[in-house]
């Protein structure tokens, strides 16, 4: 199901290189079996492993968009790791969350700079426009609308092609958290139609011609989300 939603702005946003400013949003959410199963990482869930099966659909629909990519949330060594690994793509992440029980390969990213231990409820460490795309995992869901309205727009002000933010399902709200302390509490899990009244609230806007492509990509592919994935526009 597709929702259309209104629009965003996003202003300074570029470390090295720069990219237009254009933020994406839209909802893809699937068929009626694609709501079942959340992805589960030591008894959590999570949707930064759904990040990683659509990487390849992302290409499609993104095209050039996907050569400078941020990747923010938990685990964001894992989505940076399989980034670096594809052709003409260079990937950075920042971990919202401790990474003190993280391997040895996470640690080495944090330590070359690939990867960033931040607090995405106070400014990114980023200038406007520095990524082409910003993928956003889990995070949100973790923050109340009065940090949303200030994280969101940080998302934005860093990204120039897009933003595509993976959200859990409100109905896996009973899933517990492995440990609260580090995320700070449970997940905020929300509908569609929370998220559609945000956006629309926020000024934010679908990307219609990258749902289209991202949709035909998945249907190629015979993916079934098990996330709300959403692309949202950035101010023109």
């Amino acid at each position: 199901m597709l929702q259309k939603l209104c629009r965003f702005a996003m202003n300074d946003v570029s470390s090295r290189s720069q990219i237009c400013d254009c933020l994406i949003f839209s909802l893809f959410q699937g068929t009626s079996g694609a709501n079942k199963i959340l992805t589960r990482v030591e008894g959590d869930f999570s949707c930064t492993s759904e990040v990683q099966r659509t990487i390849p659909i992302l290409k499609t629909a993104y095209g050039d968009s996907m050569h400078r990519v941020l990747h923010v949330g938990p685990d964001s060594c894992s989505v940076v790791s399989r980034l670096l690994r594809e052709k003409d793509t260079e990937a950075w992440g920042v971990e919202p969350y401790d990474i003190e029980d993280a391997d040895h390969t996470c640690k080495s990213l944090v330590h070359k700079g690939f990867v960033r231990v931040a607090d995405i409820k106070f400014p990114l460490p980023y200038r406007a426009k520095s990524f082409s795309l910003v993928i956003v995992s889990d995070a949100l869901d973790y923050l109340s609308p009065r940090y949303l309205n200030k994280t969101l727009p940080e998302l934005a002000k860093v990204a120039a092609d897009g933003l595509v933010i993976f959200t859990g399902y409100p109905h896996h709200g009973k899933v517990k958290i492995a440990d609260k302390a580090k995320y700070g509490g449970s997940a905020k899990l929300r509908s569609s139609t929370w998220w559609t009244r945000y956006f629309v609230q926020t000024s934010l806007e679908e990307n219609a011609a990258i749902v289209k492509k991202f949709e035909q990509a998945a249907t190629k592919r015979s993916y079934t989300p098990n996330c709300q994935i959403f692309h949202l526009n950035s101010y023109s």
